[in-house]
């Protein structure tokens, strides 16, 4: 361990030096490498530098102990000595968690689909409220959000809704938001104030580049028809609206957001292209049972992973059994103290594959 995190110090200070060659800053490609090697290596190298400096003060203070006999240095010492330790054991515990391989795919931007389920209305009142928690959440995290498919209905709630996410780190972020989310409250349409259970699905799926996932034309079936809003009313005359068939899996997606057909169309391959990339991942995943247990959930739809109590003010996690009575702060986009749970649990079990 020790061996790999002088390798990393040492590359982390040569990339810091290189930025500043006269070369690398005339070369976009090579500096822009470089600037994101040391950023991901900065957190493992600053937390190495930590260790050292208490190891330094830990085996300075032991000196102390064995040659000294005056009390008081003494008594200096064997503070210094305790808690030098206790910092050293912290920075240790915190750079075996830092040493975790990366997934690939955590600095990826993602494509979002939000789906009413049970409870008619009620769901997609609700699923609308997602997407506003989540878009306040992207913009407080300067992500930027564009919507790619929705069918909305007449009371201002979604059925579906399809939009992109683009900006650092997001699928690390955001990947833990796949399942269902199940809402209690009272409906603003229930005039006897009974309480109602609804769910809306969600799915994360990572933005897949055009050389990860190859797509034969031949096995895409284009259609076109006109863009329509709730009620069925049309926002514009032309057939610029997309619908492209995946005939190998059957998968259908749809673009209407764009009144240009070629951007409806591109936009509905980018997600076409993120569903089938997520599915090759997936089989993979499963194909390896170790690294599928050292994940906060399977990211299935099906699978419930959190409850948002409006009477009681309560939301709870499912997967980890955390509960914030924090609702409205959820709701307007704090969902950090959901998610960095979630990424530490998530930490945890991989280092705990790892050890095993």
């Amino acid at each position: 361990m020790f061996d790999k995190l002088e390798d990393i110090e040492r590359r982390w200070r040569q990339a810091g030096l290189r930025l500043y060659e006269p070369e690398v800053i005339n070369d976009n490609e090579l500096y822009t490498k470089l600037l994101k090697d040391q950023r991901e290596l900065t957190p493992i190298a600053e937390k190495y530098q930590e260790y050292k400096t208490a190891k330094a003060h830990f085996e300075e203070a032991q000196l102390i102990l064995d040659e000294e006999t005056d009390r008081e240095l003494r008594d200096m010492a064997k503070e210094q000595l305790e808690e030098s330790k206790k910092t050293m054991e912290s920075c240790f515990e915190e750079l075996k968690i830092l040493l975790i391989p990366k997934d690939p795919d955590d600095d990826r931007s993602v494509i979002m689909e939000i789906r009413s389920g049970t409870g008619g209305e009620e769901a997609a009142l609700f699923a609308s409220d997602l997407y506003r928690m989540y878009s306040m959440y992207a913009d407080s995290k300067g992500w930027k959000i564009e919507i790619i498919y929705s069918n909305p209905t007449e009371l201002g709630g979604y059925k579906e809704i399809s939009f992109s996410v683009e900006g650092e780190g997001v699928f690390g972020r955001l990947r833990f938001e796949s399942g269902t989310h199940r809402v209690q409250r009272v409906p603003t349409t229930d005039s006897q104030g009974k309480i109602q259970t609804s769910a809306v699905t969600v799915a994360v799926l990572p933005e897949a580049e055009n050389v990860e996932v190859e797509i034969d034309p031949k096995d895409l079936q284009i259609d076109t028809f006109r863009s329509s809003g709730a009620g069925g009313q049309h926002i514009n005359k032309t057939s610029s609206a997309i619908r492209i068939t995946h005939i190998p899996t059957g998968m259908v997606v749809e673009c209407q957001d764009e009144r240009s057909q070629y951007k409806n169309k591109d936009k509905a391959m980018k997600v076409l292209r993120s569903r089938l990339y997520e599915q090759k991942q997936r089989a993979a995943d499963e194909s390896r049972a170790a690294d599928r247990k050292a994940q906060v959930g399977s990211g299935d739809r099906s699978e419930r992973i959190r409850t948002y109590n409006f009477p009681q003010g309560r939301v709870t996690d499912h997967r980890i059994g955390l509960t914030l009575y924090k609702i409205d702060s959820v709701i307007n986009g704090g969902i950090d103290e959901l998610i960095e749970p979630l990424r530490a649990h998530d930490q945890a079990e991989k280092l705990r594959g790892e050890e095993n």
